[in-house]
């Protein structure tokens, strides 16, 4: 059995990594399915499947993990999971395992060297990614904080109010920036998302070199492949994919946040806008003192207001898709107090 190569995508979303990774997956060497965001959803579930080790238990995790991917609102296609053949495959019974296991099939199934993951929150899961032994090369994609901001505060999915979104951004980098001193200079890349959309050759070229790879025209003509349409027509969110790249598609802050949500997003990540080569724009129009606790409590309760108004005003389509593998989450999490109740 081959060696094949994973790469990670961290940070955080509304990056562009759904551009990046459509781009990827246009190299004969790489997979880059949709993500179902395998460790993101089941790891705080991990308690309620008890010991691992024993066979059924571990089965019906295995299991459970399938059915996501097999509920992903993007599919992944030509590829058909055995349940068994994944536990055979696994060195141990771990989450991990079976997330390394699951990538490995689809990545065969296309004759891949390589296949990328871009849940970018599976930073937070680094320390078990490193322990397994994967030896994982990460790409860091960042964009400017406030225009993921602007981004997330019309998404269905995440934060609302440029506080939470702030606080949120803000530790995802912190994260990268911490892996990135933890583990060798060569298993890890910063890429910009201004960078990748205003110098797309450029960028694409260090990636090819960090991953030791040819590059080839058609990883730009991404948004007419197969899995760019696939993931357009999955929701509105993603529907920019199916365009070439967007190189106006930034500084949006400038006019689509008020001045108070811009210095409250500067107040909140202000050091690493900086840290990441960003300039900042409030010019402390919020003095140095911490919000009240009144301020905190209206920023939450819009938030909270906000999350409901995106749901209530989602795109019908997009929402059935996703309800596939939200339902399934659910169906575990009853399953297990019904287990406690009798």
């Amino acid at each position: 059995m081959k060696y094949i190569q994973p790469i990670q995508i961290i940070g955080t979303q509304r990056s562009g990594s759904n551009l990046l990774r459509l781009m990827l997956n246009q190299f004969d060497e790489i997979t880059a399915p949709h993500p179902p965001h395998i460790l993101q959803r089941f790891m705080p579930l991990l308690p309620l499947y008890g010991d691992l080790e024993r066979a059924s238990n571990f089965y019906t995790l295995v299991d459970d993990v399938c059915t996501l991917v097999e509920r992903n609102p993007v599919p992944w296609t030509g590829i058909k999971f055995q349940r068994y053949e994944i536990i055979e495959r696994c060195k141990s019974h771990s989450l991990i395992d079976i997330f390394k296991v699951i990538y490995d099939l689809k990545a065969e199934s296309e004759n891949a060297a390589y296949w990328v993951c871009k849940s970018m929150a599976n930073v937070k899961y680094a320390a078990e990614l490193e322990t397994s032994g994967m030896k994982m090369r990460y790409i860091h994609l960042y964009r400017d904080g406030r225009d993921v901001a602007c981004s997330f505060k019309k998404a269905v999915v995440g934060e609302k109010h440029v506080y939470h979104i702030a606080n949120q951004w803000s530790s995802n980098q912190e994260a990268c920036l911490e892996l990135q001193r933890s583990i060798e200079e060569d298993r890890f890349l910063k890429i910009s998302y201004e960078n990748l959309l205003h110098h797309s050759k450029r960028e694409m070229k260090r990636i090819s070199s960090f991953l030791n790879i040819s590059l080839t025209k058609e990883v730009f003509d991404f948004y007419n492949s197969v899995e760019s349409k696939n993931t357009a027509v999955a929701g509105k969110m993603w529907e920019n994919v199916s365009r070439p790249i967007l190189k106006d598609n930034t500084n949006k802050y400038k006019t689509e946040l008020t001045p108070f949500e811009i210095a409250v997003f500067e107040k909140q990540a202000g050091n690493i806008l900086q840290h990441l080569g960003y300039s900042l724009d409030s010019s402390g129009i919020l003095n140095g003192a911490p919000f009240t606790e009144k301020q905190l409590q209206e920023f939450y309760s819009e938030n909270s207001q906000l999350k409901e108004f995106a749901k209530q005003s989602a795109d019908p389509e997009g929402m059935k898709l996703r309800e596939k593998q939200e339902l399934l989450l659910k169906e575990i999490k009853e399953k297990y107090k019904q287990e406690i109740s009798c």
